[in-house]
C-alpha cells in the first residue's frame, strides 16, 4: 500500500499542478475554486485507476507486488474505485478479518485481488 499512497500523491500532485496553471493561479483553498481542485483530483485519480484495472487489472504498484484484480468490468472498476474512495479505512479492517482477506470494496464490487503470478 505504501507503493500506491506514493502514486496517489504524485498522481494528486499532477493533478493540482495542471489545475493551478489552467486556473491562471487562482487561490485554490477557498471557495469553490477549492471544490473545483477537490473534485478534479478525484477524477484524475478515478482514471488513474481506472484505465490500469480495465487495461490489464494492475496499477504499477500491483505489477510490483505481483498481484492483479480479476473479475473487472467497466461498471465493477467505478463501483471499486467509489467503493473504496469512501470506505477505505473500513475497507482495510475488513481484509483482516474476511475469510480470503479480501477488502470490502472487492467484495461489493465482485473483484477479486489474485497472485499474478498463477
Amino acid at each position: 500500500m505504501l507503493y500506491e499512497a506514493f502514486l496517489v500523491f504524485a498522481v494528486a500532485f499532477f493533478a493540482a499542478w495542471i489545475f493551478f496553471f489552467a486556473s491562471g493561479g487562482s487561490d485554490a483553498t477557498r471557495g469553490i475554486v477549492r471544490a473545483e481542485l477537490q473534485l478534479f483530483i478525484l477524477a484524475m485519480l478515478a482514471a488513474y485507476f481506472l484505465w490500469c484495472w480495465l487495461r490489464g487489472g494492475q496499477t504499477l504498484a500491483m505489477r510490483a507486488w505481483r498481484i492483479r484484480l480479476v473479475d473487472v468490468t467497466p461498471g465493477k472498476a467505478i463501483a471499486r474505485f467509489l467503493i473504496a474512495a469512501a470506505l477505505l479505512p473500513l475497507s482495510i479492517l475488513w481484509a483482516l478479518v474476511d475469510r480470503d482477506r479480501q477488502f470490502l470494496h472487492d467484495r461489493l464490487a465482485g473483484t477479486r485481488l489474485v497472485d499474478a503470478r498463477r
